[in-house]
């Protein structure tokens, strides 16, 4: 009767120890059968109520139950083992046959994409891409472009001051003033650059940011000149029509001055933080140009004129990423840029 017993805990535990998915699985049989308490040990304690001649035989059983049971559970254990070594294998095995790979290609940030993209659209219409320093003179960034001196933006809270008067510049535009007084008219120029202002920072606003200056002077420049090239600005980005509208706007260097708008695309004019709830985003101050300026820069305004406008290169990249926080830009998170 024991021996039966002991053969039916043998062929039910081998059964268990085969079937097994899982270390934790074996190790509870293990417990269960081997263990200090377990079945094969309530047997042994048996052995002592066994006449001698039972008692023997019964033993070499238990014995040989115990090596086999062992033994299996080893060579589960080691077939967990090598299974996990072949996986191992499988996702670390490399070809050394094969040619290097060779260096990962980065990718193009969608400001410096955007950028390019301008810089080829005006060079096709035989516009110049000028650049200039981003520390500039107050006289260069205020004075020759007509902005008094009780103008707001010479103000602590809109230009980050340097040593020596000079400045960060807060526009492209002295870049336009260079480029008046190198190359003289008749002038065709653009100048995309990075410019900085002294303002809290949230989702439309930077402290650091990019813009885009472009200039046109020449004899007879007129308002529909103005239009012409900023709608095909427009649709040259945005590969599609636009709703814009243009509205009077105040600018020392520029009269008239007007603004352009465009109606959000991230909210489709509904209200978001990136329109400041109004539906329309600033894009395109512009205006034909001051005779004060062209005079600062030694134009005579008597034979010449022109006109000018000063586009939000981040601005434009937000409406044509669909990106809804400027912070984002410049965030440094390479998940974000990884989409572009």
């Amino acid at each position: 009767m024991l021996e039966q017993s002991i053969q039916e805990l043998e062929s039910g535990s081998q059964r268990r120890i085969q079937s097994a998915s899982s270390l934790e699985e074996l190790e509870a049989v293990r417990v269960e059968v081997l263990g200090r308490k377990g079945a094969l040990d309530q047997f042994f304690k048996q052995m002592g109520k066994l006449p001698p001649d039972e008692r023997s035989r019964a033993g070499k059983i238990l014995n040989s139950c115990k090596q086999a049971l062992e033994g299996a559970l080893e060579a589960r254990k080691q077939a967990f083992a090598d299974a996990a070594l072949r996986a191992k294998l499988d996702r670390e095995w490399l070809d050394l046959t094969l040619p290097a790979p060779g260096p990962r290609r980065g990718h193009l940030h969608p400001i410096t994409r955007i950028q390019r993209e301008l810089e080829e659209l005006f060079a096709s219409l035989g516009f110049t891409v000028l650049d200039g320093p981003e520390v500039e003179t107050e006289w260069r960034n205020f004075d020759a472009l007509n902005i008094p001196l009780d103008h707001p933006a010479r103000d602590m809270q809109d230009t980050f001051w340097l040593d020596g008067g000079n400045l960060l510049r807060t526009h492209t535009s002295p870049v336009q003033v260079r480029g008046m007084e190198r190359l003289g008219p008749p002038l065709r120029m653009i100048a995309p650059g990075r410019v900085f202002r002294n303002e809290s920072v949230d989702a439309s606003h930077e402290h650091t940011f990019y813009q885009l200056e472009g200039m046109m002077i020449d004899r007879d420049v007129s308002v529909a000149h103005l239009l012409y090239f900023m709608k095909t600005l427009l649709t040259a980005i945005f590969k599609r029509d636009v709703t814009v509208r243009l509205r009077p706007g105040y600018f020392p260097f520029v009269e008239p001055g007007f603004e352009l708008d465009i109606k959000c695309l991230i909210c489709g004019g509904a209200g978001c933080p990136v329109c400041k709830q109004g539906g329309w985003v600033e894009l395109l101050p512009c205006g034909l140009v001051n005779p004060n300026v062209l005079r600062m820069s030694g134009i005579d305004p008597e034979e010449w004129n022109g006109f000018a406008f000063g586009l939000g290169l981040t601005r434009l990249v937000m409406m044509r990423y669909a990106i809804d926080d400027i912070r984002q830009l410049q965030g440094g998170d390479v998940r974000f840029l990884e989409q572009f």
